[in-house]
């Protein structure tokens, strides 16, 4: 937390996973509407993306450890952030593989860490640092339209879709544990966006979708509740 010159205090975002791809980008798009950032990545000693952005930022960003697959990263970060406040709790890591395999036939080893990665890890952050999130702020999370069980007509990407749906149904059980509460809750489907997991057949660039899936999750602020929004910020049937 900071203040400007004017008094104002500087809003905060918590990105996780913010080492490269959309995480990165979001991170720097906040950061050049006047946000500060603390951004993390799984490896602090491993150069990345988001240590350049830091380079550049003039004590803006603060790059710390998190693997959203070892609960024991968690408690240390959680004692390292404690006092500063944070508006925008960003949740933006995953994966995805064996995307053209039935779940019938995917290894448990490959079931678990797609799983993991994008359904239990998410959620365990949130959990462990939803109370660092100021009462009206903004906790999101990235997931996908193909999360939604009703647009699933094509099948495909089985193990993915589930991860998603996954993450769905446990941030409701999350926001229904919220209630009453003046936190907005975002599930944010950013679309198929060329990245190392969206691949160079995608039809959004990150510099396209960027701008617009941070005006998304900023126009939720001050909004009560859980939202599963699209690029647009339409409502993504559940």
């Amino acid at each position: 937390m900071s203040s400007t010159a004017e008094g104002r205090r500087t809003p905060t975002a918590l990105v996780v996973g913010a080492s490269r791809g959309l995480g990165r980008a979001m991170a720097a798009e906040l950061l050049d509407r006047g946000w500060d950032v603390v951004g993390t990545v799984r490896d602090t000693a491993a150069r990345t993306p988001l240590h350049d952005l830091a380079d550049r930022a003039g004590g803006r960003v603060t790059v710390e450890r998190l693997d959203v697959n070892e609960p024991g990263h968690l408690p240390p970060l959680r004692e390292r952030l404690a006092g500063r406040g944070i508006d925008l709790l960003l949740v933006a890591a995953g994966t995805t593989n064996n995307q053209t395999t039935p779940v019938g036939a995917i290894s448990t080893e490959d079931f678990v860490e797609v799983m993991t990665t994008n359904a239990l890890g998410p959620m365990r952050v949130i959990e462990a640092l939803q109370d660092l999130v100021s009462p009206t702020g903004l906790i999101a999370v990235l997931s996908s339209g193909e999360g939604s069980i009703t647009n699933n007509t094509a099948g495909g990407r089985e193990v993915y879709r589930g991860s998603k749906a996954a993450l769905n149904m446990f941030m409701r059980g999350f926001a229904a544990r919220q209630a009453g509460t003046l936190r907005a809750l975002v599930l944010l489907a950013p679309g198929w966006i060329r990245t190392d997991g969206g691949g160079p057949e995608a039809p959004y660039t990150v510099e396209e979708s960027t701008p617009l899936l941070v005006d998304v999750l900023l126009s939720r602020a001050g909004t009560p509740g859980l939202a599963y929004l699209d690029r647009s910020g339409d409502t993504v049937p559940w």
